[in-house]
């Protein structure tokens, strides 16, 4: 009778393992599945006046290989575009890739070219709004100009990226230009975009805000 009631919970106890490794096995199959990324940025990340391969989305590749995180970029980062640029062409990139997280690096040249800081912030709001619609996380790159665009628009336009940031609670780089902005070494000859040996900082300061979305 003892070993009948031996026999009965050691199958029990097989057949609920069986019944447990599908479970398991696409637990692990949803945990390790790779993401798409997508960044829609301006000349800063669209590797401007710079080798192939050495900006800082290329860095990025390479660090989401040596940390073994199975990522895909989708580089959409044109030179010279703006917000309402960025805000057209979201929507047909959101259907073709549907990536999991959206990097906004736009708004620098809505400032330069002295554009209402209302349209920018209606347009960061739309290009975040868009990408939560297609249920992608949304990491939001803080920019910064130089004060000769007088103090108050300096300052509101800073303002523009926490601010939309706390709103909508999503992840923020709060300077894309944080210890690059004051090294003039660390330009190139326009002195407006970062050379190659300022790419590796800029990774750096986008990289807490969007390692946390790639776990």
């Amino acid at each position: 009778m003892k070993a009948t009631r031996r026999h009965d919970v050691r199958w029990r106890r097989l057949l609920a393992a069986l019944l447990a490794m599908p479970l398991l096995m696409f637990a692990a199959s949803a945990y390790s599945a790779p993401k798409t990324l997508l960044v829609l940025g301006d000349s800063l990340s669209a590797e401007y006046g710079l080798t192939r391969g050495s900006g800082w989305v290329a860095l990025l590749d390479k660090r989401l290989q040596q940390e073994k995180i199975s990522t895909g970029i989708i580089n959409a980062s044109i030179s010279g575009e703006t917000t309402i640029g960025g805000k057209t062409r979201l929507p047909a990139l959101l259907s073709k890739h549907a990536p999991d997280v959206v990097i906004i690096e736009l708004g620098a040249n809505d400032a330069l070219r002295g554009l209402q800081l209302s349209a920018t912030q209606a347009n960061l709001q739309a290009l975040i709004d868009m990408a939560r619609a297609a249920k992608a996380k949304v990491v939001l790159v803080g920019m910064q100009i130089p004060p000769n665009y007088g103090a108050d628009y300096t300052n509101k336009f800073s303002q523009l990226f926490p601010a939309a940031a706390k709103r909508n609670k999503t992840a923020l780089v709060p300077f894309f230009l944080k210890d690059v902005a004051d090294k003039p070494a660390l330009f190139q000859a326009d002195r407006m975009h970062p050379n190659e040996q300022a790419q590796q900082t800029l990774l750096d300061n986008v990289w807490p805000a969007l390692q946390p979305l790639l776990k």
